[in-house]
């Protein structure tokens, strides 16, 4: 009988962009960069948690957030269990202003160049080159739109 991979559907992801730069973070305790990543809580739809994800590890509110059509994917060791990630893309003002918490101790606003020097996992890699197609390259669909974001209109979210 086989034992099939457990699956780990509790985690979204964001890149968040302001004009050609991604946010990269520096992780506090494990010492990687990477971009926006969290557990899904109980209750909780994937595009509430990634909003709460964003305002938790940089304080900011996106302009904009779009599903990335995009899955990461990872082996967790640990857990002997496969996690899928839907991404999202999320869009800052120019004027927009990072708070790290403490899961991050720097960041930087990169190029998709930099952010691949940055990036230790391939499916970094993937993804930063998916969000260069899809949304530095040209104009992302408005299909893959979630939502336009204000202060007025984020309670339509919860």
């Amino acid at each position: 009988m086989r034992n099939p991979l457990p699956l780990n559907t509790g985690v979204v992801t964001a890149v968040i962009l302001q004009g050609d730069k991604l946010l990269m973070m520096l992780r506090q305790r494990e010492g990687f960069w990477c971009h926006v990543a969290g557990k899904i809580e109980q209750g909780e739809t994937a595009v509430q948690a990634v909003l709460r994800e964003i305002r938790e590890e940089t304080g900011l509110l996106p302009q904009a957030l779009y599903t990335a059509e995009f899955v990461e994917q990872f082996y967790e060791v640990r857990k002997n269990r496969l996690a899928l990630c839907p991404a999202f893309v999320a869009l800052a003002g120019d004027d927009a202003v990072v708070q790290l918490n403490r899961e991050h101790r720097e960041y930087r606003w990169c190029t998709v160049e930099e952010a691949h020097a940055l990036a230790s996992y391939p499916n970094q890699h993937l993804l930063y080159d998916h969000i260069a197609r899809f949304f530095l390259e040209q104009a992302p669909s408005s299909l893959m739109q979630v939502f336009p974001f204000s202060e007025e209109n984020t309670d339509k979210l919860k």
